[in-house]
């Protein structure tokens, strides 16, 4: 079986939204894109790279639409140091609600039921499936227990408004985390795993 990791770039208070740039989402009138860009540092992108794979054995991708498309915009003409050999040599397996002409390649429509689609994707044989930015395809995911560990960079930001990876309606679950580190710039950046259902007590 293959294991999904969701990455996502996040502010304090758990916002998401057009983190790269201001193009990147500005739905809902979101209007703070670019958030993250002040933070970039050798840590972050060395962290980014590492879970991409290696250029000889690239990670597949499980992305929506939308990240399909920004990424196909930058992505085969940027370098091999900043990341774009694995990225473009991955396998991008894109949730679509339409018919989208996936002209960067290799690259395979998930069609039908998201869930059910990807459920059959991991199933299969085959490298890692990276799952970033892809927001709402995130939320499919979350509510079909289909992650099998976070990789989550927080930038010391606090945004007030905008998409969240864990928004209204995520499952209360545990987390455990079993690596982290602090890049120059003050940013977070924690892999987490599901530690089964979430566990209360007092300190009664």
């Amino acid at each position: 079986m293959r294991k999904i990791v969701a990455s996502a770039h996040l502010s304090l208070d758990g916002v998401m939204q057009g983190q790269g740039s201001a193009e990147d989402d500005p739905s809902g009138g979101f209007d703070l894109g670019g958030w993250s860009s002040p933070f970039s540092d050798e840590d972050g992108l060395a962290a980014l790279i590492g879970l991409l794979g290696s250029p000889g054995t690239p990670n597949d991708l499980l992305i929506g639409r939308k990240t399909y498309d920004i990424f196909a915009a930058f992505w085969p003409t940027a370098s091999d140091d900043a990341g774009g050999k694995p990225l473009n040599d991955a396998t991008k397996y894109v949730a679509s609600r339409g018919q989208p002409t996936l002209a960067w390649g290799p690259s395979v429509p998930i069609e039908g039921d998201a869930a059910e689609g990807v459920s059959a994707i991991k199933e299969g044989n085959g490298p890692d499936l990276q799952v970033h930015g892809s927001g709402n395809l995130i939320q499919t995911l979350l509510r079909h227990n289909l992650v099998d560990e976070f990789r989550l960079w927080v930038f010391p930001v606090v945004i007030g408004s905008g998409k969240r990876l864990f928004a209204d309606g995520t499952i209360p679950a545990g987390l455990k985390l079993v690596d982290s580190k602090i890049s120059t710039t003050g940013v977070v950046i924690g892999t987490y795993e599901p530690a089964g259902e979430l566990t209360t007590g007092s300190f009664a």
